[in-house]
């Protein structure tokens, strides 16, 4: 916000400003992480490291974004993740279901011991649903 501010505006205003704002805790950056994660995670999984770096990039302090991101269970957010996609692939063998699922939870930031386990778990419960004796293994 200070950033965008001191475009506009000389920089003894934009303190002004930034320190009544704060006083008034309409400014907090610890609270605005944590609504930022919790909507991420509920909304829009993403791994805590992607989360992280989004918050830095919103001129969050680090120590504050990793405060934020401490709780985040990459395993359960790359599940919720995939479960969406899992509806569209349905009909897909595993060659494809393994393809386009592990490719779609790395560009949500999870990494491969995340995105191997989470591939098998959600193929393993498509061939329960479907019915069918097909293996996971591999994934």
């Amino acid at each position: 916000m200070r950033a965008r501010l001191l475009r506009s505006f000389p920089s003894e205003v934009v303190e002004e400003v930034i320190e009544s704002l704060s006083e008034q805790t309409l400014v907090d950056d610890t609270k605005f992480s944590q609504l930022w994660t919790d909507s991420r995670i509920s909304h829009r999984p993403r791994s805590a490291s992607v989360i992280k770096r989004e918050l830095i990039t919103k001129g969050i302090d680090r120590d504050v974004a990793e405060d934020a991101v401490r709780e985040v269970d990459d395993q359960d957010s790359a599940y919720r993740a995939g479960l969406k996609l899992t509806r569209r692939l349905e009909q897909a063998d595993l060659t494809v279901f393994r393809r386009k699922m592990w490719g779609y939870l790395q560009r949500r930031g999870f990494g491969g011991t995340v995105v191997r386990h989470t591939v098998a778990r959600l193929w393993d419960e498509l061939q329960e649903n479907r019915g069918s004796p097909d293996d996971a293994e591999g994934c």
